[in-house]
């Protein structure tokens, strides 16, 4: 009897269930020993979403924590340090607390989900209310922070009376876990209520990890690197280790050997092109790694379907606003030429300001080349000096987010400019050849260049392709097709204009090695020779016109033929 294989932990983020349940587990239990030789006292991780932050934290937690089995840990790399583990596993009270669910409209709200959250924590160590060890005093502290009715006081204190509570009862010192410090202070600043939050934030921190006596050490982690002067006001003690730092690089997303190691147990090394292309490419230190919530869930769809293309999994468990305000940003001709190098797979030198509050995130374009960059939107190939970069896409993942946030602003704008597309779209039904060439180079001459150089075998039409359904998707009245089936292929592009009474047949070819004019008669070649009018003849279409549009940068050729009755004859 074959073996069945473990499943994929696709947004499973216990690492007691990972183990225990027998889901894949790729070994990052070094993060622990190399935290306990080289850590500080307060230790930040900044990463981007989806590179392991939360399971890293659980997996501290159930290493260090009093409670629980540690069985789970045999086999693991870490146990092959028998002193380290005979010191450290299962030797301290271990607060582990997440502050991702703090996120609403106002701050009353706000606040609210996080009373929550510090109720779940305190009812955790409810064993507290009958201990020996603590006085009244101490119990009727204690039963306060059970309390619905907290009292932001009550609140930001809460983390240190925990940890001076727990040192009583077991006369320990206590090891704190903080969990996306920084995703109330996003929401605060998406919602309006900023100021209030990061007060709030700020006193929570500064008893929990500055004034705290009870605390052996604690970790935090975060996307950003909040201005120490705007939360880590005098905390001294804060090691901050981000995507730059050479230490614990490895312990955030996965390595090329562990995802080939991956491929293998699940036999689908086949796949390994498609995967490094799409979600490798990424550099925190000096290693290279990919994001795991996208090669987990890639694998995972693998499994079940042979025939499965790589997809965008990231770009559903965010908004992407930083690519969205990014590219709105954009008009000036030299941020415009940065992004289309990018896009081509190239790189571009920026500074970069690590250390930024949420404020200041839009206030210029420098600063949100630092956002997109410490949020995981671009990587870095390598330092120039000690503030300067240079910065590229990671991986076709992002490129396509880009792609999509840049279609949605073109489209945007194509829709505001009622009478441009009103030009455009009587010369293209009257078959004015040289006014839809105008117009449409005008466009390309406006828009961030898409150019397919990121990968050789992407076809370079399909930037110029998806303009034109940008703007021909936003004239009202018209039908508009893409890759419709016709005659002996597929069409580009297939227009039927009000009333079905036209039918306009555009395809679109990219001249590489050849003149706009020869592309232009290829792609008129193409619709006569696989006769992509001949079921819309049969259909009773008495009026065709035939493009050929050939471009190259942004620079574009149009020719037209005519077939059917009654068609235009204007130039």
């Amino acid at each position: 009897m074959v073996e069945a294989k473990r499943r994929l932990p696709v947004g499973v983020e216990n690492f007691e269930q990972i183990i225990k349940d027998n889901f894949y587990y790729v070994d990052k239990t070094g993060l622990i020993s190399e935290l306990l030789l080289s850590g500080g006292m307060v230790n930040l991780f900044t990463r981007p979403r989806r590179f392991g932050k939360t399971l890293n934290m659980s997996m501290l937690e159930h290493f260090f924590s009093l409670e629980g089995d540690h069985s789970i840990f045999d086999g693991l790399g870490i146990t092959k340090d028998t002193k380290l583990c005979e010191e450290y596993m299962g030797r301290y009270p271990v607060i582990f607390v997440s502050l991702k669910g703090i996120n609403a409209a106002t701050y009353d709200k706000a606040f609210n989900f996080a009373v929550q959250i510090m109720q779940r924590t305190a009812e955790e160590f409810q064993f507290l209310s009958d201990s020996e060890c603590l006085s009244e005093h101490d119990k009727s502290v204690y039963r306060e922070l059970l309390e619905s009715n907290m009292s932001e006081t009550v609140f930001c204190g809460g983390l240190k009376i925990l940890s001076k509570l727990l040192e009583k009862h077991y006369r320990s010192k206590v090891i704190l876990l903080i969990d996306e410090y920084d995703v109330p202070l996003a929401k605060a600043f998406e919602n309006g209520y900023y100021d209030q939050m990061i007060f709030l934030i700020r006193n929570l921190l500064e008893q929990a990890l500055k004034t705290n006596n009870s605390l052996k050490f604690a970790v935090m982690t975060g996307c950003m690197r909040i201005s120490k002067e705007s939360i880590f006001t005098g905390l001294n003690n804060l090691k901050v280790l981000s995507i730059t730092d050479e230490r614990y690089d490895e312990y955030f997303g996965f390595t090329d050997a562990e995802v080939k190691e991956m491929l293998k147990y699940y036999e689908i090394e086949d796949y390994y092109e498609d995967i490094k292309n799409w979600y490798d490419g990424y550099r925190f230190g000096s290693t290279e790694v990919y994001c795991p919530w996208d090669v987990l869930n890639h694998c995972d769809k693998i499994k079940d379907h042979a025939n499965v293309f790589p997809e965008n999994y990231w770009i559903n468990t965010s908004s992407n606003d930083a690519v969205k305000k990014f590219i709105q940003m954009s008009d000036n001709v030299t941020t415009k030429r940065e992004i289309e190098k990018l896009l081509a797979g190239e790189e571009i030198t920026k500074e970069i300001h690590q250390e930024l509050i949420y404020p200041e995130m839009y206030q210029s374009l420098e600063n949100v080349w630092s956002l997109l960059f410490m949020t995981g939107y671009l990587t870095q190939r390598g330092r120039v000096d000690a503030k300067r970069y240079k910065l590229a896409i990671p991986n076709l993942e992002i490129r396509d987010i880009f792609e999509t946030q840049i279609m949605e602003y073109f489209k945007e704008r194509v829709a505001k400019d009622g009478h441009t597309l009103s030009r455009f779209c009587d010369a293209l039904k009257n078959g004015e050849e040289t006014k839809v060439e105008d117009i449409f180079e005008n466009y390309l001459k406006k828009t961030i260049s898409i150019r397919d150089t990121f990968v050789r075998k992407a076809r370079k039409e399909n930037f110029y392709h998806g303009i034109l359904l940008g703007i021909l998707g936003v004239k009202e009245g018209w039908g508009v097709f893409s890759n419709q089936e016709t005659g002996e292929g597929y069409s580009d592009i297939l227009i039927e204009t009000e009333n079905s009474e036209m039918a306009i047949l555009i395809e679109v070819k990219y001249a590489n090695d050849e003149t706009l004019d020869q592309a232009c008669e290829r792609a008129l070649k193409q619709v006569e020779e696989r006769k992509y009018d001949e079921e819309l003849r049969e259909n009773g279409v008495d009026k065709i016109l035939k493009y050929g549009i050939a471009c190259y940068m942004k620079r574009c050729k149009v020719k037209l033929r005519r077939s059917g009755k009654n068609v235009p004859a204007s130039c």
